[in-house]
């Protein structure tokens, strides 16, 4: 008998599962019957660990001490048989509905590496300097104050809150020439050092209160030139991978607003602007939102991505329990929204003290302990060795998105110089970045 090559029996179940969501005759199937089909196509690998791909077209692992699926990309080193199981086992946020089979794939990348496009940049440069002339009194700084000066006006802000909302990971070479499109306008240096601007990525809300501000304040076409700032910056990132999934979503926010005769009543606060924006997203859309509507899950995709991302590693789950060992937790609520692999991985480092380390509270500011009066960043885990520049730019956006939205679930806090393992992968390819302006850092 053949041996059965070890990425086949995923490969084949993955492709009849979309085959079978792409059916139209999958949306007249109840839950049930859907959980019977996918139940007979759960895969188990020689060490006994259960495979499902469901819902949002991503795999799940099974984890025998609860019961629970969790998302988990499958390994690519084993063989695997497809063994039935009843309907019963599979809860129904695991089974697909349909519109999350359509979500956009983007890019995991960071834009530490790859350069965002040169025609991006430009039409985004003219962008900034149109709204760099509006009189900051018709358009006050009322949110992205931590940024910009004071006499910016909101329009150069609604430009960078587009970007940085829709990066998948805001983490930018310090001569990447789209963030010094902005340099002019800012209040202070952007955190991060010369070779990396780890950046922070706004909430929606901070976008909403653009807007939500000028409506209150009777200034219904102001509003209006706000919202059409974020679509046109959102339009010009749709050619991005990097950007576009959430720009996409954005653009269907914010463009219902720019074709209505009459704006409507003002909203009472930016959160009810933010959930207007928010409901008018299509189903298809939910996981580029999930940052905004569901922060576990949220986190747990930005997970995925980085096991994903760390596939070339021999052993991906024990690398990506080296860049979690990065993260504060003082509470203790990471391993258990880990896969049970991934988890053991985590313990053994935990239990070694090596956790916690670069994002600990008892460092200095910064995050990083102070020695001879220079910053330095503790030694990560584990050594990561990408293939190329692009993989390495895959684990780095991955990494950072993690981070970020573990800061987002939990409060958190990043250190501003990025943590362990994302600034030791930043060293091993600093040499290779392909900016080769010098104009000054941002």
């Amino acid at each position: 008998m053949t041996a059965v090559p070890p990425w086949d029996a995923f490969t084949a179940t993955e492709a009849e599962v979309r085959a079978m969501v792409a059916d139209p005759r999958w949306q007249g199937l109840s839950v049930p019957d859907r959980a019977h089909v996918l139940a007979a196509r759960i895969l188990v690998t020689p060490d006994g660990d259960r495979w499902l791909f469901g819902a949002h077209a991503r795999w799940h692992l099974h984890d025998p001490a609860d019961g629970r699926w969790l998302l988990a990309p499958p390994p690519r080193r084993l063989r695997a048989r497809r063994v039935g199981h009843t309907a019963a086992v599979l809860p129904d946020a695991v089974v697909p509905h349909g519109y999350d089979f359509h979500a956009e794939p983007g890019s995991t990348q960071s834009f530490i590496g790859p350069d965002v496009p040169e025609g991006l940049t430009e039409q985004v440069r003219r962008l900034v300097r149109a709204s760099g002339t509006k009189s900051e009194l018709d358009y006050p700084l009322t949110a992205f104050g931590e940024i910009f000066a004071s006499d910016v006006p909101s329009t150069v802000a609604a430009v960078w809150g587009t970007v940085m909302w829709c990066a998948y990971a805001p983490a930018f070479d310090g001569n990447e020439r789209l963030i010094t499109v902005f340099g002019e306008y800012l209040c202070r240096p952007l955190p991060g050092d010369e070779w990396v601007r780890w950046l922070p990525a706004p909430p929606l809300l901070d976008l909403a209160t653009l807007v939500a501000e000028r409506l209150r304040a009777g200034r219904p076409r102001a509003a209006l030139r706000l919202a059409a700032v974020m679509a046109d910056t959102a339009q010009i990132l749709l050619l991005d991978t990097r950007f576009r999934p959430r720009a996409l979503a954005l653009l269907t926010m914010v463009e219902p607003m720019l074709r209505q005769a009459e704006i409507g009543e003002p909203y009472d606060d930016d959160a009810a602007l933010r959930q207007a924006w928010l409901e008018r997203c299509p189903a298809r859309l939910c996981r580029a939102l999930l940052v905004e509507n569901d922060l576990d899950e949220h986190f747990s995709h930005a997970l995925y991505d980085l096991v994903d991302a760390l596939s070339f590693m021999p052993d991906p789950r024990e690398a990506a329990a080296a860049f979690l060992a990065d993260l504060s937790d003082s509470k203790g609520a990471l391993p258990g929204r880990l896969d049970h692999r991934l988890r053991m991985a985590y313990e053994e480092l935990r239990r070694a003290g090596l956790t916690g380390t670069s994002a600990g509270e008892a460092t200095e500011p910064e995050g990083f302990p102070v020695r001879g009066g220079v910053s330095v960043a503790p030694a990560p885990v584990l050594e990561v060795a990408p293939p190329d520049r692009a993989s390495a730019a895959a684990v780095l956006g991955a990494a950072y998105a993690t981070g970020q939205a573990w800061e987002r679930l939990t409060g958190a806090k990043m250190p501003e110089r990025g943590l362990a393992g994302q600034t030791a992968l930043v060293r091993r390819i600093v040499h290779e970045r392909d900016d080769q302006h010098h104009t000054g850092h941002t």
